[in-house]
């Protein structure tokens, strides 16, 4: 008995003994989990920052696009290589483009704290189009340039960076000179859609944006005009223009092909400024925007001719500066009768001196120079060309200089959106773009370019053109967020002038010889065809 005792308090011992060892063992008790909370203060898709009150929220897009006969993205073939149709012009090409956005906000005694930002990173096909500068554009691709479209590389663009805080905007965001839509009116060539301003890219400012309740808004701003609200300003008399064709001055001219401005825009000493009203509700949209713009030349002389190459710019005096401006009127109507979710957009812009608000990308504005048949036995080719610009002025010095003639430019945009079912949609879009020389300006203009192309032939000069563009556009939608669409687009250069021309070197750019072209007004189509993921 005492051993079956003995075993019995050892085996309890052991029991207790080992009790103890595992209860020494076990973990201590792990801190709550802070799982990623739904946000839904600010609509869907944002969440809480664990461990802040701040919510956020990712999204954009994957975007691929094949284009035939015109630029990247269906923009139109109106210059370069393409517009000239020589064998240095791609007859495609493509872009892959990840745009990337982040969007937080905070509630604070003040109002909503907001910080957005959206770049976008892509590939094109190299270079913009090809051309004899195709060399020069893969130098400044390896030496880090922004057309680093080499292999393994690409190109990033930051599009809108901002804070918001008590209804004022700081950075880099959409002008209260914008219309809602910018360049998408239900069209995939977006950054060319002329007629109407395009701010979709973002532009430097500081603005107030007023909520006066029911979805009416006012808003008050300036933008910064140097990067993104200039077109041209040129001399049309600058000392350093020769008869010799083909140089910096025709390009200016825009006589067969070049861009560029002699001469030129000053450094800026005020901002544009720029105003909105808005009314916001299910029906749609109206907006009326506009802004003013400043036209400051720099010198009448900005060549080296003094003693020992030196400068004479301020010498020579300038131009006086002139204030331009432009405003834009604009409706979208939601759910039209035709069907459900149908959309009707148009808008009307005036520009004076800001010319940016009508012949408007979504970057630099284009000149015009569009090569086509020319007429048997009697020219090469044809030509229709026109020069975009704020304002021109001529002279060497303050003794001969004239006052900067600010250019008129006006035009109207406007598209259909059908839905055919919740997988097909199709829209139907176009515009008119026109841009006007006074008087004076004219003379000046065909004066100069006259005299420094040393043209004969019976020819009519007018520096003034117009745009015309049309599209259509059918997609596909089999997944949510998910769309492959097609898209047809027409532009015809109506150019004003005619005749023919006498022996005229194009810009050094182009494959075109120096020889004797008729004025012809020119048209292009090109096809596009898209695939976009939206997150």
């Amino acid at each position: 008995m005492k051993m079956v005792k003995s075993v019995l308090l050892g085996t309890a011992a052991g029991i207790v003994a080992m009790s103890g060892a595992q209860a020494a063992d076990l973990p201590v008790k792990a801190k709550p989990v802070e799982y990623v909370k739904i946000c839904s203060l600010y609509g869907a898709g944002f969440y809480f920052i664990p461990g802040t009150d701040t919510c956020i929220k990712f999204g954009g897009y994957l975007r691929y696009d094949v284009t035939v006969g015109g630029n990247t993205q269906n923009n139109p073939a109106v210059n370069g290589n393409i517009g000239a149709q020589d064998r240095f012009a791609h007859d495609f090409q493509t872009r892959a483009r990840l745009q990337f956005t982040v969007d937080t906000r905070t509630a604070s005694q003040y109002g909503v704290v907001r910080v957005f930002g959206q770049t976008d990173w892509q590939f094109d096909t190299f270079g913009t189009g090809g051309g004899l500068n195709t060399t020069a554009v893969n130098n400044s691709a390896a030496t880090g340039g922004i057309n680093n479209f080499t292999p393994g590389n690409g190109y990033v663009a930051v599009e809108q960076v901002f804070v918001q805080f008590a209804g004022f905007t700081f950075g880099k965001s959409f002008s209260a000179r914008a219309v809602p839509w910018h360049g998408s009116l239900g069209n995939n060539n977006s950054s060319s859609f002329f007629g109407g301003p395009d701010y979709v890219t973002g532009v430097n400012n500081i603005q107030y944006t007023y909520q006066w309740g029911n979805g009416i808004t006012t808003s008050i701003g300036v933008d910064e005009p140097v990067v993104y609200n200039r077109t041209n300003l040129g001399n049309v008399l600058a000392p350093s223009t020769t008869a010799a064709a083909g140089g910096t001055n025709v390009a200016f001219l825009g006589t067969v092909g070049g861009s560029g401005s002699i001469g030129g825009y000053a450094g800026q000493s005020m901002p544009d400024v720029v105003a909105n009203f808005k009314i916001d509700q299910a029906w749609g949209i109206f907006t009326v925007a506009g802004g003013i713009h400043e036209v400051k030349a720099t010198y009448y002389n900005t060549s080296l001719v003094g003693p020992a190459g030196t400068f004479l710019g301020e010498l020579s005096g300038h131009p006086g500066t002139r204030i331009g401006g432009s405003v834009t009127a604009g409706l979208q109507i939601n759910n039209v009768p035709t069907g459900v979710g149908d959309r009707f957009t148009v808008d009307a812009t005036y520009a004076k001196g800001d010319t940016k608000s009508v012949i408007s990308t979504s970057g630099s504005s284009p000149n015009f120079a569009m090569f086509g048949q020319g007429i048997a036995g009697v020219s090469y080719q044809s030509v229709g060309f026109g020069f975009t610009s704020d304002g021109i002025y001529s002279g060497t010095n303050n003794a001969n200089g004239t006052s900067i003639q600010l250019t008129d430019a006006w035009g109207a945009r406007a598209a259909f959106i059908h839905n055919w079912s919740p997988e097909w949609q199709s829209s139907l879009w176009g515009s008119y773009s026109r841009v006007d020389y006074n008087g004076t300006a004219t003379a000046l203009y065909c004066t100069q370019y006259a005299r420094i192309t040393g043209i004969g032939g019976a020819f009519r000069c007018n520096p003034d053109f117009n745009v015309v563009q049309a599209g259509f556009r059918t997609g596909w939608t089999p997944v949510s967020g998910l769309t492959f669409s097609a898209e047809v687009h027409y532009v015809n250069l109506d150019q004003k002038f005619s005749g023919v021309s006498g022996i005229v070197t194009p810009s050094t750019s182009l494959a075109k010889p120096p020889a004797v072209y008729n004025f012809k007004d020119q048209d292009t189509v090109s096809v596009n065809f898209r695939v976009q993921r939206n997150f």
